[in-house]
């Protein structure tokens, strides 16, 4: 019988011949050396097969399919993959040396069920991409507990996909294609089953931003398509069997929710905001007060829409004290 690997990791790829071997021997270089690394070809058209198989390591397989995008082939992936914990990889990006063996000892030491790690977003020539650093701020410094990851999920994506590595039975949850992230997508759907999650505290990986990128292009990946999928999920999950919710921010990200939590049937109770000049006054029929009315919790789930630069931890300071607690009755979101 062969070997059975202690992870495998999935990398699925389409015309990526520019970046393959990079992505390829970034993770066959890895100081935890015993894994096998699946690279499921989605029906490429340039030499990114060619490149792939002149590659010798006996851990290194590749398995061709029509070309059926992303989900489907990262699912090919999953049901070829032998080992208890599954890692993902993109053909774009770089993973450090020491990824998986500190993922491992993260997940296995906290009894996580998924585990990413801090980033670096860089260009084609590896700089920083300036446009895209507020959102590494984020995924570096405000997301690295589990608390933090759940109560944060209806932001963003708090773990990037190709950071991923984990326990079988999240990648077996499946990706879905439709008109939304399928990455996003299996992250809350995860987190509706109560899966925890975790990230190491390092930068272990390089997320290469190019004007090529599939997220950068796709439709699914559009901020509409986010935040559809945010929606669907916090409706289907924390807000389903609610009938009323209290909403901290009604500036330029608070007012779009208000609306549609009243439009989705919901009623918005108690409205709160630091803007001194909407204190006192009703917006869409919900009088908004100063955050220092707010009462203690009385089981009324809060939702937070706000965006400015660190007012989610200032925010934090303020709902802790009253009993409130993120990622159980209080839900951050963008």
């Amino acid at each position: 019988m062969p070997h059975e690997p202690a992870v495998s990791v999935v990398l699925p790829v389409f015309n990526g011949a520019e970046t393959i071997e990079r992505a390829v021997r970034s993770i066959l270089d890895q100081t935890f050396r015993d894994i096998e690394l699946i690279v499921v070809d989605d029906g490429s058209t340039d030499a990114t097969v060619r490149i792939v198989t002149e590659i010798q390591d006996h851990r290194l397989r590749v398995l061709r399919c029509e070309h059926r995008h992303v989900a489907s082939a990262a699912n090919t992936g999953t049901v070829a993959a032998r080992a208890p914990i599954i890692a993902r990889m993109d053909a774009d990006d770089f993973s450090h040396a020491t990824r998986f063996d500190k993922q491992i000892e993260l997940l296995q030491r906290r009894d996580l069920d998924a585990v990413g790690c801090r980033i670096r977003i860089v260009d084609e020539s590896r700089q920083l991409a300036k446009s895209m650093q507020r959102y590494a701020r984020w995924i570096n410094d405000e997301t690295l507990g589990s608390t933090e990851i759940s109560a944060l999920r209806f932001v963003e994506l708090p773990l990037v996909n190709p950071t991923i590595l984990a326990r079988r039975r999240y990648f077996e949850l499946g990706f879905r294609s439709g008109d939304f992230p399928e990455d996003y997508d299996l992250m809350l759907r995860a987190a509706a089953t109560d899966m925890r999650f975790g990230k190491v505290d390092e930068i272990l990986f390089d997320w290469i931003d190019s004007p090529t990128r599939m997220t950068r292009n796709n439709a699914s990946y559009s901020s509409a398509a986010f935040d559809r999928c945010r929606r669907m999920h916090l409706l289907s999950g924390p807000l389903s069997d609610v009938g009323k919710v209290d909403l901290w921010g009604v500036g330029q990200t608070g007012k779009p929710w208000l609306r549609w939590l009243q439009d989705c049937g919901l009623e918005v109770g108690r409205a709160y905001d630091v803007n001194e000049r909407k204190i006192g006054h009703s917006i869409h029929g919900v009088l908004v007060m100063s955050p220092m009315q707010m009462p203690a919790t009385d089981g009324t789930p809060l939702v937070i829409a706000v965006g400015a630069d660190k007012a989610r931890a200032l925010i934090r300071q303020h709902i802790l004290p009253r009993g409130y607690v993120p990622g159980v009755d209080a839900w951050f979101v963008a």
